[in-house]
């Protein structure tokens, strides 16, 4: 089930360039802040070669857009890239392609361990609902991560993420 009503199936490719956690890292690091190949390399403590295919995978399929060059150290031609926002507007539950949900979870763990324990508001609730009331949650969950996903950022607000994840559970009969 789509996380909103006005989300479009990925293609392929899409879905594929949103299967790397290392793609939605980049992503978020680029949400409101344009970021050339090599701070994004820095941020991610990586390869800058490595970093641009990712990049370039993400500024293939729409998700990065680059921005006017710039000049950077020694002159250098330096292009930063920001995110568009197309993520939010797609399901890839539908595309049939796996790994999109592993690279979420994998990437919301790699961004976790590096806040401090006292600044995350975790909570974990188990629940018995009936199909109705399940659909009923579900439509809320996804009505109110769609408004805060489409108003406008708060220009000197601080930056936030947020990772749902409601799942059948294993343990319980």
């Amino acid at each position: 089930m789509p996380i909103s009503k006005d989300r479009r199936p990925a293609t392929d490719a899409e879905a594929r360039a949103l299967a790397s956690a290392i793609r939605l890292r980049i992503l978020r690091m680029c949400l409101d802040r344009a970021l050339t190949n090599k701070e994004i390399a820095q941020r991610l403590d990586a390869n800058p070669a490595t970093t641009l295919h990712h990049v370039r995978t993400l500024v293939a399929t729409g998700f990065l857009q680059p921005q006017a060059e710039r000049r950077g150290t020694r002159n250098a031609r330096e292009v930063p890239y920001l995110a568009t926002g197309k993520s939010w507007r797609m399901d890839v539950t539908e595309s049939g392609v796996s790994g999109t949900g592993a690279a979420m979870l994998t990437a919301f763990l790699t961004e976790i361990e590096q806040v401090d324990k006292d600044d995350a508001r975790l909570a974990r609730l188990g629940l018995r609902l009936s199909g109705d009331e399940l659909a009923q949650l579900r439509t809320r969950l996804d009505e109110l991560l769609h408004e805060y996903a489409t108003r406008p950022a708060t220009p000197d607000g601080q930056p936030y993420s947020i990772f749902v994840a409601l799942h059948p559970d294993p343990n319980r009969d």
